[in-house]
């Protein structure tokens, strides 16, 4: 294994012989060590990388995917270029919900399950972009429900002391994977820092992360990570098939939950196939983010009925983040 390059966080970071690893092509392409790929994206997070280098790394892992060895390497990497949240000890651990991709078909319910799981004590931060051009975030519902986004730590801190919830913009969490990630709308393809934002454990206790995944092999995948390396799955996660690509359950068809902790996979929750004979569920009719603010708050003071689907995953949430 070739040493890593200097841990001098200013110097310039050449790129080349990694490039000449994983840039093969699918079936060429080789993957990198544990070290050198976190040299590698530490490197990418401190912006010591060229702009052509880092175009070249970035569709590089879009071609190649990464293995969860160097996924676990990238995530260590991400966790140490930000502070970790403190929160106060309680009856449950803090709950952390990524929610990086918005609505376009259906209402974004993101902030319903966030604010009925503080209703019942449990800490819970989303955190996520603010816009998404086309979709509905739930930055912007939460902006309709009069619930501000952090601005710093502290006040992340502050709110998730005082009211149990709050919004974090990935800006303010973790502006350097921020950066990577906005680097979407230049290139027009996602890269892998859209993969570790969702895996992210910003706690400094370690909390319960909801992790989900859009297509079924990385189910495959994110499993494998958690299950074989324990740095990247302390505190767990219940893993389940994303609704439109966020962490909420789907009020249409019950999916399969796992809960991935200390190298085993527990599935709690066994899918169900959709029935012509279930009971409509009263959602908006519109997906805006403020009709979905004013529907949820009609659920929230007791006017609408909470979805089943996601009543069961508030309970399963509960069970597993209770101290």
């Amino acid at each position: 294994m070739n040493a890593p390059e200097s841990a001098d966080t200013n110097a310039p970071f050449s790129c080349a012989r990694f490039i000449k690893e994983i840039g093969r092509g699918p079936h060429g392409a080789r993957s990198l060590s544990p070290d050198d790929t976190h040299a590698l994206y530490a490197a990418m997070l401190d912006g010591r990388v060229s702009d052509l280098e880092l175009g070249a790394v970035l569709l590089a892992y879009r071609l190649k995917g990464e293995t969860a060895e160097e996924l676990a390497a990238m995530l260590a990497a991400a966790h140490a270029s930000f502070a970790p949240l403190v929160v106060a000890d309680g009856d449950y651990r803090a709950v952390s919900i990524p929610s990086y991709n918005g609505a376009r078909k259906q209402p974004n319910l993101v902030p319903l399950l966030a604010l009925l799981l503080a209703r019942d004590g449990v800490p819970t931060l989303v955190h996520g972009v603010v816009t998404d051009p086309g979709r509905v975030t739930s930055a912007e519902i939460f902006a309709a429900l009069n619930q501000p986004a952090a601005r710093d730590h502290a006040q992340i801190e502050a709110q998730l002391a005082a009211q149990k919830v709050a919004f974090a913009p990935i800006e303010t969490l973790a502006p350097q994977l921020a950066r990577l990630l906005s680097l979407r709308r230049r290139m027009g393809v996602r890269n892998s820092t859209h993969t570790l934002v969702k895996l992210l454990q910003p706690f400094a206790l370690p909390g319960l992360r909801l992790v989900n995944y859009t297509h079924p092999p990385y189910r495959e995948s994110l499993s494998a990570l958690f299950s074989a390396h324990p740095d990247a799955a302390v505190g767990g996660a219940l893993l389940a098939r994303g609704t439109e690509g966020e962490a909420v359950a789907d009020t249409r068809r019950q999916v399969q939950v796992d809960w991935l902790h200390d190298g085993i996979c527990e599935t709690l929750i066994e899918p169900e196939r959709s029935s012509p004979d279930a009971p409509e569920v009263d959602l908006p009719e519109a997906r805006d983010a403020a009709t979905t603010a004013a529907w949820i708050a009609e659920v929230l003071r007791g006017d609408a009925p909470v979805p089943d689907a996601i009543v069961r995953q508030i309970e399963t949430i509960k069970r597993i983040a209770r101290r």
